[in-house]
């Protein structure tokens, strides 16, 4: 068991090394030097998450010594409405507490793409039903963020679609969104979906689908459509949603923030 904390240590220690080089060349390079300081808070939630979730060792480590994981929503312009139900992160981090041994905030909190706060989350998340729309400036330290290590959740409310593939190519203009297969490890890496997403609330009787951006092979962005997960995270009387529905939703949610948290 020594032998294989050592070695898992050495893992983290390695990836630290990379994740922080990578971050201060990046961020200096896109005038974020500010930014250097607060990623390097961030290290030791991800050494701890890592350590976890790798080492196998979460019983040996006091809980008050953890760092909590934090999500937080992306207010954005346009006219949507990035604040609705404000209650579904709560909900699945608490969640996400109960079914696993990752250590989490479970409170909402919301992040301006062009606040130094940006870089306090290792992920952050998307919805809505309407317009979206990035400033240059928003755009740019977007981009620094998931090329750095951070993770974007995005969950069409139904009516995002269209604006926020606009504004994600805007992000990536060398990439488009590539749809994952059922095999992929997003929905496997806790809870099992051997189908791909489930259907949590429906509108137009069309199929789940899952689309992701990638950096230097890692998926950095996630995008459920025709299916809204997130509805089913809010409170139960928010929707109405069968029970056996906000489950789902509950456990694909955990496989998106273990996902994020651990590749």
């Amino acid at each position: 068991m020594k032998s294989m904390q050592n070695k898992d240590s050495n893992q983290v220690d390695d990836f630290l090394i990379q994740f922080t080089n990578s971050a201060k060349k990046s961020l200096e390079k896109s005038s974020f030097s500010k930014k250097f300081k607060l990623i390097m808070k961030q290290i030791k939630t991800f050494i701890l998450i890592i350590t976890l979730l790798f080492v196998g060792v979460c019983d040996t480590f006091p809980q008050q010594a953890k760092s909590a994981v934090k999500l937080a929503r992306v207010k954005y312009s346009g006219g949507g409405d990035w604040y609705n139900d404000q209650s579904a992160e709560v909900n699945l981090l608490n969640f996400v507490a109960k079914n696993t041994n990752i250590n989490v905030s479970p409170v909402y909190e919301w992040v301006d793409l062009a606040s130094d706060n940006l870089f306090n989350y290792p992920l952050i998340f998307i919805t809505g039903h309407g317009n979206v729309n990035f400033t240059e400036n928003e755009v740019r330290r977007l981009r620094a963020y998931l090329e750095n290590g951070g993770f974007l959740y995005i969950d069409d409310d139904y009516g995002l679609d269209e604006f926020i593939r606009k504004q994600m190519k805007r992000v990536f203009p060398e990439q488009d969104f590539v749809e994952l297969p059922f095999n992929h490890e997003i929905y496997s890496i806790h809870f099992k979906f051997p189908n791909g997403l489930p259907k949590t609330h429906e509108h137009d009787k069309k199929s789940p689908r899952g689309y992701g951006l990638f950096n230097n092979g890692r998926l950095c962005v996630f995008f459920t459509y025709e299916t809204n997960p997130s509805d089913g995270w809010a409170d139960p009387d928010v929707h109405n949603d069968p029970l056996e529905k906000r489950e789902e939703a509950l456990k694909i949610g955990t496989n998106i923030i273990v996902w994020a948290l651990t590749r």
